[in-house]
C-alpha cells in the first residue's frame, strides 16, 4: 500500500510509521510541519530514515497538501495542535490547524484522490464532563477547552464528507494514550509526562488526590488499530470511541509507573486554576461499538505497556 501519515514525527505518528514498516511491501509518507511549540522529534524516525519519504510541510498548506495526498490508498491525519492549555491561550492558532487544517486536507483529497481511505485520530475529550457512566458514541457533547471542542468539529467534517463527497472516511476518538516516543511535557498527555519524570527519578505531581478515573491504552494497540481500520470497510463514515477495556485511577497510574520504573515519587499538589475548570473528572468510556464491528482486543495491559515503554527507552 501507498500509506500517508500526516503529523508522522508526533507520537501517535511515529509509533504508527513503525506498525506500517512492519509490512515491506508499504511504501509510507510521512508529512510534519516541525513546529517547535508541538514538541515533535523527527529524530525518532533516524532508525527508518531510509525506509520512508519525509516531507516538512504544513496541512494549512493548500498546495503542499494537493500533492502530497496524491496516488495514496491509505491516509492517516494525526497532525494537530494537541495541548489543551494552549489552546486556551491562544484559540486562533487552534482553530487555524484543527479546524482549517482538516478542511484543507479533505478538500485536497476530496479533488486530488476521493478513493483513498482516510483515517482520523480523534479525542475522547470531545463530550466534555460525563454526563453518565459507561459512556458510548450516543453521548452529548460539551467540551471544556478549545482544543477538544475543535477536535469535536473536524470529526464531523469527515463524517460530512463522506456524507455528501462520498470520501471513505472515519474517526477514531482515543483517550490517554502512553508509551515510547512520547512527549515529556505537561501539555501533551500526563501519563507519558509522568513516564518522562519517573525515568528522570524526580517528582510526580498529583493534582488533588488523584482519584479519577481514565481509561487508558499503550500505544502499540492503538497503532495496530488503526492499521486494522485499513481493512475493515464496514467502519468508514462513522465515528467510534476507541479504548481500552481497563480503567484506573491516575493515583493507581501513577504507582505502576513507579513500580516498573523504579523511581520517580508522587507529590500531591493543589489544583492549578486553569487546570481545575478544565477537569473532567471521572470518565469511564465503553468502546463496545467499534469491538463489536472489528472483534479487535488490545494485546497490553497497562502493566505490560510501561514495561515494553521502559524496555523501548532503556534501548534509545
Amino acid at each position: 500500500m501507498n500509506i500517508l501519515i500526516l503529523g508522522g514525527a508526533g507520537f501517535i505518528g511515529v509509533n504508527l510509521v513503525h506498525r506500517c514498516l512492519e509490512d515491506p511491501k508499504n511504501k509510507v509518507t510521512i508529512v510534519d510541519s516541525l513546529d517547535p511549540r508541538f514538541k515533535s522529534d523527527i529524530h525518532y524516525l533516524d532508525s527508518v530514515k531510509s525506509k520512508i519519504q519525509c516531507i516538512e510541510a504544513d496541512i494549512c498548506d493548500s498546495n503542499a497538501m494537493d500533492l502530497v495526498v496524491k496516488n495514496k490508498d491509505v491516509i492517516f491525519n494525526c497532525a494537530g495542535q494537541t495541548s489543551h492549555p494552549l489552546s486556551l491561550e491562544n484559540p486562533i492558532l487552534d482553530a487555524k490547524i484543527n479546524c482549517i487544517g482538516n478542511l484543507t486536507v479533505l478538500e485536497s483529497i476530496r479533488k486530488h484522490n476521493p478513493k483513498a481511505k482516510v483515517i482520523f485520530t480523534a479525542s475522547s475529550t470531545a463530550i466534555g464532563k460525563a454526563q453518565y457512566t459507561n459512556i458510548d458514541e450516543q453521548h452529548p457533547e460539551r467540551p471544556l477547552d478549545i482544543y477538544s471542542a475543535n477536535k469535536g468539529v473536524a470529526e464531523k467534517y469527515y463524517y460530512i464528507y463522506h456524507k455528501v463527497h462520498g470520501l471513505k472516511t472515519v474517526s477514531l476518538r482515543f483517550a490517554n494514550l502512553f508509551g515510547p516516543y512520547g512527549k515529556g511535557f505537561p501539555d501533551f498527555g500526563f501519563i507519558n509526562y509522568f513516564i518522562h519524570l519517573a525515568y528522570q527519578n524526580k517528582e510526580i505531581p498529583i493534582y488533588g488526590d488523584g482519584s479519577q478515573m481514565r481509561n487508558v491504552m499503550y500505544i502499540k494497540d492503538a497503532v495496530d488499530l488503526l492499521y486494522k481500520t485499513i481493512s475493515i470497510d464496514s467502519l468508514f463514515g462513522d465515528i467510534y470511541f476507541a479504548v481500552h477495556r481497563e480503567h484506573y485511577s491516575i493515583r493507581a497510574i501513577t504507582e505502576a509507573i513507579i513500580e516498573t520504573f523504579g523511581s520517580g515519587t508522587i507529590k500531591n499538589v493543589p489544583w492549578p486554576t486553569l487546570r481545575k475548570k478544565i477537569e473532567i473528572d471521572d470518565i469511564i468510556i465503553t468502546g463496545d461499538k467499534l469491538f463489536s464491528k472489528t472483534n479487535w482486543k488490545p494485546s497490553y495491559t497497562l502493566k505490560e505497556g510501561f514495561k515494553e515503554t521502559k524496555k523501548i527507552l532503556d534501548s534509545l
